[in-house]
């Protein structure tokens, strides 16, 4: 194709970046919201966690989080000071999913007992936490409670599984998800996708799919934004946000190899040009 691709993206926090990053790639970048994520302050539950700390009631910590682990320790500054905390941290076996809570336990002085192997689902996660208690039973994780810092909707499926291995499980929820405060712009992306003004369509979460699915609900266009939608590339940044729109029936055109935002552009205004026209062909 001559023409630059027409890619609609619904990325919230870094936003700027990811419009930037389409227009490098050789894309034009529409940008529209789909969430903001609320801190919930010092809550019981955060309390609770803090306490734990304190008690040594834990046997494993993990941060799901970059953002996450950022809001627990904001939250939990309000009665206790951050190095306090920090050394509690310390003295616990923590691991995290990812690169972006890692990032933050490096910044902060705190080891961590192991990352998370990418994609960083669920599922490196549960793996991780077996291959360190190192028990070949069938309840392997018998006795043990691990707290987990959530991220905006509890990850079920880990818990089901670290339960069925014996564990007890003490989530910490320090932030949820919601929609913007001006969801305008989500309206028109919506609205546009129906009018087929979009070549791409990029997601770097799943929670952006709920989003936009619950909003063209709200329109009474949820149908015809899917139809749309499935006319595009779609473009998803991992197999978890990947498993969300498949239960949507929204196809899988681009997953980038590595799950982070730049591979996800460049790979998707790569391969796009020779997909468009039999995505547009598709129902």
């Amino acid at each position: 194709m001559s023409e630059r691709l027409r890619v609609l993206s619904f990325e919230s926090r870094k936003g700027s970046e990811m419009g930037s990053l389409i227009e490098r790639h050789g894309g034009h970048a529409t940008v529209a919201a789909a969430m903001k994520e609320v801190p919930l302050g010092m809550t019981p539950e955060i309390q609770e966690f803090l306490d734990g700390l304190r008690a040594k009631s834990f046997d494993l910590v993990i941060f799901m989080t970059g953002v996450g682990a950022e809001a627990l320790a904001t939250a939990i500054e309000t009665v206790e000071p951050r190095e306090a905390f920090l050394n509690l941290l310390r003295e616990q076996r923590v691991i995290v999913r990812g690169p972006k809570p890692a990032a933050v336990f490096k910044k902060w002085g705190v080891p961590f007992a192991g990352k998370a192997e990418e994609p960083n689902t669920w599922h490196e996660v549960l793996d991780l936490v077996l291959r360190l208690t190192g028990s070949d039973s069938s309840t392997p994780l018998a006795g043990m409670t691990i707290a987990v810092q959530e991220y905006g909707a509890p990850s079920a499926d880990l818990y089901l599984e670290l339960q069925r291995r014996g564990a007890r499980i003490k989530t910490v929820s320090v932030y949820q998800w919601a929609l913007p405060d001006d969801i305008g712009p989500l309206q028109s992306a919506i609205a546009d996708t129906i009018a087929g003004a979009f070549d791409v369509i990029m997601f770097t979460t799943a929670q952006h799919l709920t989003h936009v699915t619950q909003e063209a609900e709200r329109l009474g266009v949820k149908d015809a934004w899917l139809a749309a939608a499935r006319r595009c590339v779609v473009a998803s940044i991992g197999p978890t946000a990947s498993e969300r729109l498949r239960e949507h029936g929204l196809p899988i055109d681009v997953e980038p190899e590595h799950p982070h935002m730049g591979h996800l552009v460049r790979e998707a205004l790569e391969k796009a040009p020779t997909l468009v026209a039999q995505c547009r062909d598709r129902g």
